[in-house]
């Protein structure tokens, strides 16, 4: 029996089909939807989900057509950002993606409507869903024909199956913000006194549930989210286990049995129905090793070659020659922290003895991991625990054998990397066949 397991990322679709016994990868496929839209300001983060739609279902088809049908489909995706459909289930707004910065504006009353929520609500930044639709609120953005919002994985779920009514998961609400964990569901009466208009906010499963079937009688499953999909497909030992990702940004990830509250940059999430996992974010991430690269080429007079090989091979000697500890103190922030958008990375610790390219390099990888080792202590801290197994995963952290053992030295623990590049595809296949197809 295959299952199918869907990612719907920030800038790419990936599709596997698994086999549910073995759980062996019987075929994948990864294309960039190249979907993102040129918003009115730069702070509007926005795509076009019918693109990202039609390419999804294409793929889809052509996985189905070359290994046959599977039994199920599940589905994952970006957290936080949202959409709005009309009263048949067709988007009326582009997608506003977790990147999108408008909840930062400062609107009438001087304040942001992050700033309120989080001052009236609690659990807001911007990028997160009702972030987003209470400044669409307030500037009187948000589309006429709209009724409802939902992510944009659920939106390919109710697409795929013909659904008219959105209904996620608690996963992708929490993600959202102003969610109360403990009760499991959004703080309803605060974002009213707040002034949001809640009725757009959809149905909430408090469990895995399946959102409908394809015309082709496929059951599908509500999207959960990409961190829950990427622990569960990276993951073997899910109570004992850090999972470090970087990518376009950078996570950690580690599992929790009891609610514990979080605050600054922290987040306690639903990972089960009675589970749940604290995520710590890193708003650049692995874009900070991009920048860095970028710089190395305009510095050199605009080379159009890469310079990974270059910063990588410079990085590795400074740190046999002089060690770790001689790198270049980086603050990766550059992108400022969920607790603090206007925070800004910084470097020192730069002397004589390691004014060179390599101690720079070095000291940007440095500075990625330990934004998500210090978000890991106080992970430590919260459950009252240690891991005892690292995981690495996401293309910054595959693809970089020196992270890797930075990583291993930082954590104290050997790091596993995952067998499968695409762990939040594979993880929603696992959870379609767990959690939905042995009901």
């Amino acid at each position: 029996m295959k299952v199918m397991g869907i990612d719907i990322g920030t800038t790419s679709i990936s599709i596997v089909l698994l086999d549910s016994e073995t759980g062996e990868l019987i075929a994948r496929e990864t294309l960039n939807h190249k979907s993102f839209l040129t918003g009115e300001t730069p702070e509007d983060k926005i795509q076009d989900p019918e693109r990202i739609l039609r390419l999804t279902k294409e793929k889809a088809k052509e996985l189905i057509r070359a290994h046959g049908t599977p039994a199920g489909i599940g589905l994952t995706g970006q957290m936080h950002g949202m959409l709005y459909v009309d009263e048949t289930g067709k988007a009326v707004s582009p997608l506003y993606t977790w990147q999108d910065g408008n909840g930062n504006k400062v609107l009438n009353g001087g304040k942001s409507s992050a700033g309120i929520l989080k001052e009236k609500v609690g659990g807001a930044a911007a990028g997160y869903g009702l972030t987003t639709h209470f400044y669409l609120q307030k500037t009187g953005k948000i589309p006429e024909r709209a009724v409802k919002m939902t992510t944009i994985s659920d939106y390919i779920a109710m697409s795929l199956c013909g659904c008219s009514r959105p209904v996620i998961g608690m996963d992708m609400a929490a993600s959202w913000g102003c969610y109360n964990l403990k009760e499991k569901e959004f703080e309803y009466e605060a974002l009213e006194k707040a002034g949001v208009e809640v009725s757009y906010l959809p149905q909430v499963s408090k469990d895995f549930f399946i959102a409908g079937e394809t015309k082709e009688g496929i059951p599908v499953m509500g999207a959960i989210g990409d961190n829950q999909a990427s622990f569960r497909g990276s993951v073997l030992s899910l109570g004992d286990t850090v999972l470090v990702n970087v990518g376009t940004g950078g996570q950690v990830t580690f599992a929790s049995d009891k609610y514990v509250a979080c605050e600054g940059d922290l987040e306690l999430r639903p990972f089960s129905k009675d589970g749940y996992i604290l995520a710590g974010s890193s708003l650049c991430g692995g874009r900070a090793y991009a920048m860095l690269e970028q710089f190395y080429r305009e510095a050199s007079g605009g080379a159009k070659e890469s310079y990974y090989d270059i910063m990588y091979g410079q990085a590795e000697e400074f740190i046999r020659q002089y060690g770790a500890d001689a790198a270049w103190k980086v603050a990766t922030t550059f992108s400022g922290t969920r607790g603090n958008p206007e925070e800004r990375g910084k470097i020192t610790g730069i002397g004589i003895e390691n004014f060179r390219p390599g101690a720079m390099t070095a000291g940007v990888i440095l500075g990625i991991l330990d934004e998500s080792y210090q978000q890991y202590l106080k992970m430590c801290k919260l459950t009252g625990k240690k891991a005892e197994h690292l995981v690495g995963s996401g293309n910054g952290i595959r693809r970089n054998k020196l992270m890797q053992e930075l990583a291993e030295e930082m954590f104290g623990l050997k790091m596993e990397i995952p067998r499968w590049q695409e762990e939040a595809a594979c993880g929603a296949a696992m959870c379609m066949k767990e959690g939905c197809l042995k009901r």
